[in-house]
């Protein structure tokens, strides 16, 4: 895996895979504070569960509804709750998953996480602690990004897939941009609309109205960066 420079904020170094990810449903980028400005950052809805670990010699401070936290690493729900991210001279690595990608690769089920900002550690436990250690000595950008697509490979060949009927009314909700019925994606599956919602909260931690808030949120927050 090739890594590339991407455009980003003035001060900070971003990397990203060259080709792309190489995992369905996730994205991963490296970033570095390289004029130590610090990061002071509110978490907002998203439609993508993110996770950061960070690399640096300072953990990240996280002020939530559970008060201030230091933090070596950390996963945002989709919907997280008030929350504001700081730290000085940052470097870390950000995945995002995918509703679908995180049922399988967090180990725990979304509805878990719902609300709230979680130290990485609680769900990857001992092998969070090895990953970011292995990072954390590596000087470049390209391989530490692989460490990272190999960890996610590995856990993502044992992980537990979500239901085919869940993941296409998430992928409905997307496409039609969160502006989607609740009885439409239960008809095109063919299952009740009670069962459906009933799996579909279980595997992502949202009912399907709060599913489709982040989506629709991105968009706007998309439209708005063009003006």
């Amino acid at each position: 895996m090739r890594s590339h420079e991407a455009e980003a904020e003035p001060g900070w170094d971003v990397a990203l895979p060259l080709g792309g990810p190489s995992l369905d449903a996730v994205l991963t980028a490296g970033f570095r504070d390289r004029a130590a400005a610090g990061l002071d950052l509110r978490v907002l809805p998203q439609p993508a569960v993110t996770v950061v670990l960070g690399l640096g010699h300072a953990p990240l401070t996280v002020e939530d509804a559970g008060g201030r936290r230091a933090l070596r690493g950390f996963v945002a729900a989709l919907s997280p709750g008030p929350a504001r991210i700081r730290g000085e001279r940052v470097e870390c690595v950000e995945i995002r998953l995918s509703p679908r990608a995180a049922y399988a690769l967090l180990g725990v089920s979304p509805r878990e996480l719902d609300g709230c900002v979680a130290p990485s550690e609680d769900l990857w436990g001992r092998d969070e602690r090895l990953l970011r250690e292995r990072l954390a000595a590596t000087p470049v950008w390209d391989r530490r990004l692989a460490l990272v697509d190999g960890f996610l490979a590995e856990r993502a060949a044992r992980a537990p897939e979500m239901a085919p009927e869940v993941a296409a009314a998430r992928d409905t909700i997307v496409a039609r941009r969160g502006n989607v019925r609740v009885a439409e994606p239960a008809a095109s599956c063919g299952w009740s609309r009670k069962r459906l919602w009933s799996r579909f909260s279980a595997q992502t931690g949202l009912t399907s109205k709060r599913a489709a808030m982040p989506v629709r949120f991105d968009r706007a927050a998309r439209a708005l960066r063009c003006w």
